[in-house]
């Protein structure tokens, strides 16, 4: 079982009524709200926390990227990277990902990831995304049409980029090099590939295809993801692809403290306000020809476990924190409890990277710390033997050997 430290590197310091009085926490999101010097010191928070998850022993530390959003200040996950990169020693780095389609030309994304795999000492999951709706179509302007084309050609170039033995020419449909010839090449022969999708068919073809990793990367509760991980494994095993756990990797954000009591009073606004304050105008999240027909078609039919009205109080904030945890949106409480819960889901859907949210909306530094700090010394240990009889190809084999190492696994566990 593999542990990814990840959070969406929000902006810590939103006015109160912010998704009240906003269009779109999305695209035109007002910039007048944010100070740029607390946004220096929220970059610095999340490295302190994820330079702390390194020396607790998490697989792999987690970025993403996105574009003009509060949500996520990461238009670029490589420049945190290049940081983590020689101020960490044991985990991997996880880009998840480079939107490759937003790109011109995308040869920039093969030459980064190896210049960063160099630095980090063979350390780097290459995460690659289709982008969101959001981020592409209006933030890049990218054809909705044209976007799993364009991420596929680039996909192509940026594996033959760090493969190749000699220069080669390029002559693809948006991308046209004469000579492609990237210094330097990555350390790793087959950097592991990760591909998040929030349901859709044709990327389950490509993972299953390619034997990528699938990341369901959803804040939107288990319930709700249950049925979109499940037919994610019945379209793989219907298709004669690699059943293995550490395959799937899965978003949950974590909660833990020292009693129940002490997890809503330390969590419960700072989980209120990640999700009141990430309102997404409908016509950014739904642009025709980002969902093909026939994802569009699985989408419909997928059975709806939570209610619209349900999820649309959680959306607001308005739900009462263990409502949110009865959902699944957080798993919280005691070590002991929180460990409980993690155990079945991944078992439940066959989770064997799971990358855990240890940070949310404002949540104050010190209680993040000692997130991780619990999460660490009193849950991974007891989780860490599940699905030991499968093989990790999805995760850098450099840090897989050194967390074994530095942080051996309990007999008992």
């Amino acid at each position: 079982m593999r542990f990814h430290w990840f959070a969406q590197q929000y902006y810590t310091g939103l006015p109160e009524h912010y998704s009240k009085s906003i269009h779109s926490s999305w695209v035109t999101a007002p910039t007048a709200v944010t100070d740029s010097t607390q946004v220096g010191e929220d970059y610095r928070m999340y490295l302190r926390l994820m330079q702390h998850a390194d020396r607790l022993g998490w697989d792999s530390l987690l970025l993403n990227e996105h574009h003009q959003t509060s949500l996520a200040m990461t238009p670029s996950p490589n420049l945190i990277a290049a940081i983590l990169a020689v101020t960490t020693e044991n985990s991997a780095i996880a880009l998840c990902g480079n939107s490759l389609a937003l790109y011109n030309p995308p040869l920039r994304v093969a030459e980064e990831i190896a210049m960063l795999d160099c630095l980090s000492g063979g350390r780097i999951i290459a995460g690659i995304v289709f982008g969101t709706p959001m981020d592409s179509a209006f933030v890049y302007g990218v054809p909705p049409i044209e976007l799993r084309d364009r991420f596929h050609e680039a996909r192509e170039l940026i594996h033959r980029a760090w493969t190749a033995e000699a220069p080669f020419a390029f002559n693809g449909r948006f991308t046209k090099l004469r000579y492609v010839n990237p210094w330097p090449r990555p350390i790793q022969k087959d950097i592991p590939i990760w591909i998040p999708g929030s349901g859709s068919v044709e990327t389950w073809d490509v993972v299953n295809a390619l034997d990528y990793c699938y990341g369901y990367l959803s804040f939107h509760g288990t319930q709700n993801a249950k049925p979109i991980v499940d037919a994610f494994w019945e379209h793989t095993e219907r298709n004669g692809a690699n059943m293995n756990p550490n395959r799937m990797a899965f978003t949950q954000i974590i909660c833990c403290a020292e009693s129940d009591k002490e997890a809503k009073a330390q969590y419960a606004d700072a989980v209120r306000y990640f999700y009141r304050q990430n309102r997404v105008a409908l016509e950014f999240a739904t642009p025709p020809g980002y969902l093909s027909s026939a994802s569009l078609r699985q989408q419909l039919l997928r059975q709806q476990v939570i209610s619209s009205e349900e999820r649309q109080k959680a959306d607001r904030g308005e739900l009462d924190f263990w409502e949110y945890d009865e959902l699944g949106y957080i798993i919280a409480g005691t070590p002991e409890r929180v460990e409980q819960r993690v155990r079945a889901l991944v078992s439940d859907m066959r989770i064997g990277q799971l990358i855990t949210c240890m940070h949310i909306g404002n949540l104050p530094e010190e209680v993040a710390a000692q997130n991780n700090e619990l999460f660490a010394t009193r849950v991974i240990p007891k989780l860490r033997n599940m699905w030991s009889e499968y093989e990790d190809r999805w995760t850098p084999r450099v840090s897989q050997e050194r967390i074994a190492e530095r942080f051996p696994t309990p007999v008992s566990a």
